[in-house]
């Protein structure tokens, strides 16, 4: 990572959720929905400069409604919007988002094609993307023609510029031809990561193996990886790197609402590695970077939607010390 550099440049999609007005519904008995801004990878930028850090969005939006809101709420929370191109022939992707009874939640987008996936290779903001000390993404700019090329020119142009690369699968079997598929293109990029993070159910996913122990998960690992995260929802962290492995337990909270937790927890890790680098090599830095990304991830989950419930810095450090 270039030395001086402390901003997280997040690549992907941005689109608006639909939550129903009532938990524990299917999209059916829904009686209203709610809008609310989400995509993971501008959730994790949105988190990021909620705790202080700097952050830049680079993805296409709609040239509708919908898209200038979003690109407003990027603006609104800090967060550099100089990589986001519009479209005027494709909509803003939307998605109904169920909550189910256990809190956990299911997916209907609207996509077909949506302007995230219409983003081009010509159209990155080169600049911007060079100035990423972390350039993070997911695997949902995999999917379809041209955005699948552009985010591997994107990936080029920030590892060559001396970026730690960052990857969240962020697993949306809905949105991929199958399952098969969906493994291959995740997989396509794998070695290329410096930071990983999957969650059990990517684990099973990607291995076949319904398993979180080190043998099953060791089979992502990679040599070229700073480190491997597999988060465990309410039970907390599982690292791995170079020179040590370990676990981390997250809080206890009243959970409301999962969506943006993960994203939560991504954007608190990555503000801190980008503050202090080291942490990737010193256990105890990462330890304590890890559990900062914990109570992180665990506020968010007590409030409904992902960007109205990112925790700023103070409201983490709150939730340690009670601890």
């Amino acid at each position: 990572m270039a030395a001086g550099r402390e901003l997280v440049v997040s690549f992907g999609e941005m689109l608006i959720d639909f939550v129903p007005t009532v938990a524990g519904v299917s999209l059916a008995e829904a009686p209203a929905f709610l809008k609310a801004p989400g995509g993971a990878p501008a959730n994790v930028a949105i988190a990021v400069s909620r705790l202080g850090g700097g952050a830049a969005f680079v993805g296409k939006l709609g040239d509708d409604e919908f898209g200038r809101m979003l690109a407003a709420i990027l603006r609104d929370n800090g967060v550099d919007d100089g990589g986001v191109v519009f479209d005027s022939g494709a909509r803003t992707a939307l998605a109904f988002v169920t909550l189910r009874a256990d809190g956990e939640r299911e997916f209907m987008f609207y996509r077909n094609p949506s302007a995230d996936m219409l983003l081009t290779a010509d159209e990155l903001n080169v600049e911007l993307i060079k100035r990423a000390a972390v350039f993070h993404y997911g695997s949902i700019s995999l999917i379809a023609e041209p955005c699948r090329t552009a985010h591997l020119r994107a990936m080029e142009i920030a590892k060559e510029a001396g970026a730690l690369l960052s990857y969240d699968p962020n697993l949306r079997e809905a949105l991929w031809p199958s399952r098969e598929e969906a493994r291959t293109q995740i997989l396509s990029i794998w070695d290329q990561a410096d930071i990983v993070k999957v969650s059990e159910v990517e684990l099973e996913f990607l291995t076949g193996i319904d398993s979180v122990e080190d043998d099953v998960v060791m089979k992502l690992w990679r040599p070229t990886m700073k480190l491997l995260l597999v988060t465990l929802g309410d039970q907390g962290c599982k690292y791995y790197a170079r020179d040590f492995h370990g676990a981390v337990p997250s809080f206890k909270v009243q959970q409301v609402d999962t969506t943006g937790a993960g994203d939560a927890f991504v954007g608190a890790l990555l503000q801190r590695i980008v503050k202090d680098p080291s942490s990737l090599q010193d256990e105890k830095k990462l330890v304590e970077s890890i559990k900062f990304a914990n109570a992180c991830g665990a506020i968010t989950t007590t409030k409904k939607g992902a960007i109205p419930s990112l925790p700023t810095e103070a409201e983490v450090l709150q939730l340690i010390e009670k601890a």
